[in-house]
């Protein structure tokens, strides 16, 4: 498959929209927008973020704290400016913390490098977790075939709760076993 394809296969997936902040080498500010960010675990509290090798920004955080920055639906702009797309009015910083993270956003996670992995054309970066702060009103800017969206009117369905594949409310464990609740049609003739 072409880079198209895979481009237009990987954007049949929703996700948020973040913007890593890190320090450059002379301690100026710098960010990226990502789309590649995933919760990993809760203890430790790890994430991660993946940035293509080609970006300023991955050469920045090779053993360097970094803040994954959550946009806001209303933070467009953010995300351009960070894209590449530089806008009138620049980004509004944080002075919370020592490391450059942006101000009035969904949440702001501040990470100390944990590890880092070859990604092929990207590298994915493994940050510890160590402060971090939320808007639990805010909606999140979320980006779906190459285009970004808001999440919309809710559906008032409340979320599905009776998983069996969760380990806080009865996941199969090694030790279980099934029993077919019906005979295989082989069976019968």
């Amino acid at each position: 498959m072409d880079q198209r394809t895979m481009r237009n296969i990987f954007g049949q997936f929703a996700t948020g929209v973040t913007v890593i902040t890190c320090a450059n080498d002379e301690g100026t500010p710098h960010g990226a927008t990502v789309t590649a960010f995933t919760p990993i675990s809760i203890e430790p509290r790890l994430c991660q973020v993946t940035l293509t090798r080609k970006s300023k920004a991955c050469g920045f955080l090779d053993d360097a704290p970094f803040a994954v920055n959550i946009l806001k639906s209303d933070q467009l702009d953010t995300a351009m400016h960070f894209a590449g797309k530089p806008q009138e009015h620049g980004p509004e910083w944080s002075s919370d913390w020592l490391v450059p993270a942006l101000a009035d956003t969904a949440a702001t996670l501040i990470c100390n490098p944990w590890a880092s992995y070859d990604g092929g054309d990207h590298v994915i970066y493994v940050g510890e977790i160590v402060d971090a702060v939320v808007d639990t009103e805010a909606e999140p800017l979320l980006f779906y075939r190459s285009k970004f969206h808001d999440l919309g009117d809710t559906s008032g369905a409340a979320a599905y709760c009776g998983s069996l594949d969760d380990p806080h409310s009865r996941w199969f464990d090694a030790t279980a076993r099934f029993t077919p609740s019906c005979v295989p049609l082989s069976a019968v003739s």
